[in-house]
């Protein structure tokens, strides 16, 4: 954690709607004026998308399976040292993986790869990551640990699936028989390295849809954010407003001590209102620190 170089990590699996989250973010960015820098997690990936493929037969033929849920597949100790470098030195190199044509064709590149290592923007005063691993703990790497301020992205199990069959159909190009293997394969990982994240992160968005989605396997459309509710708990934090969100927030409702429930058309009302003064705080701590640290340099020159 630092006060100088703050750092949002925003966790979820693929296609649990953390995209979604970084539109609501980039909106506070813009309103408190704040010069973000942006990463995905995608960019710790460990191979590219022909190599994730030999990667999984090479398993399945030894009878295992690898996903990018679990530490094969991804450089859980090069995401931890690039969050350790942003905290300590508000710097960082970082490349960015390229899902679709229309991503790769400014890099003359195909599809599943990587660009080159770039620096990050100068005079960013803060990191905002996106992806699957914010908050990661292994027996060897503890990421979580430099994140100020963690967000679980988190939709039923259910909705999940729904929403990674609908994208990785519809916007990549994988036939529904692949997707589905994919999930099956992955939920040891998933539980594993994903799930735990959520018992770290300071507050989940979960969203639950209020139509049925008994088989994910055959739905064709995604349940809109008006068919559903999100579930939004809080952890470790004693200055939550509830009286306000409950009095801004028409239809929501706590349903435990830390936890507020608001219908799913409120949500980015409802990720405004509770993140937005929370990023102030960041903004506002490390001006604090920048102040002080120069007063500290004229003190030392006189």
């Amino acid at each position: 954690m630092s006060a100088k170089h703050p750092i949002i990590a925003v966790t979820g699996s693929s296609g649990a709607g953390t995209t979604t989250t970084t539109t609501a973010f980039r909106h506070i960015f813009r309103q408190l004026d704040i010069n973000a820098a942006l990463v995905e997690g995608d960019s710790f990936h460990r191979y590219t998308r022909a190599e994730m493929e030999v990667a999984i037969r090479k398993a399945r033929e030894e009878g295992r399976a690898i996903s990018y849920f679990g530490p094969e597949a991804n450089d859980f100790q090069a995401l931890e040292e690039f969050f350790q470098q942003y905290g300590e030195e508000g710097s960082g190199q970082i490349r960015r993986y390229l899902h679709t044509f229309d991503e790769a064709v400014p890099f003359n590149q195909m599809p599943g790869t990587f660009t080159p290592y770039q620096a990050l923007p100068d005079n960013s005063e803060l990191l905002y990551y996106e992806g699957l691993h914010g908050a990661v703990v292994t027996d060897e790497v503890n990421v979580a640990q430099h994140a100020d301020l963690l967000i679980g992205m988190v939709p039923i199990v259910n909705l999940e699936w729904i929403q990674k069959i609908v994208r990785d159909t519809n916007q990549r190009g994988h036939s529904r028989d692949k997707v589905m293997h994919s999930i099956v394969h992955s939920m040891e990982d998933y539980v594993a390295h994903m799930t735990p994240q959520f018992s770290r992160t300071h507050i989940n968005f979960q969203r639950v849809p209020t139509v049925d989605t008994s088989n994910p396997f055959s739905a064709k459309d995604i349940p809109s954010l008006d068919e559903s509710f999100v579930v939004i708990r809080f952890r470790g934090m004693s200055d939550v407003d509830f009286p306000l969100y409950l009095q801004m927030i028409q239809g929501s409702f706590m349903s435990r001590i830390n936890t507020l429930v608001v219908p799913g058309g409120k949500m980015a009302l409802a990720m405004e209102l509770i993140l937005t003064p929370l990023i102030r705080k960041l903004k506002q701590t490390r001006q604090q620190c920048l102040l002080a640290e120069q007063a500290n340099k004229l003190q030392s020159s006189e």
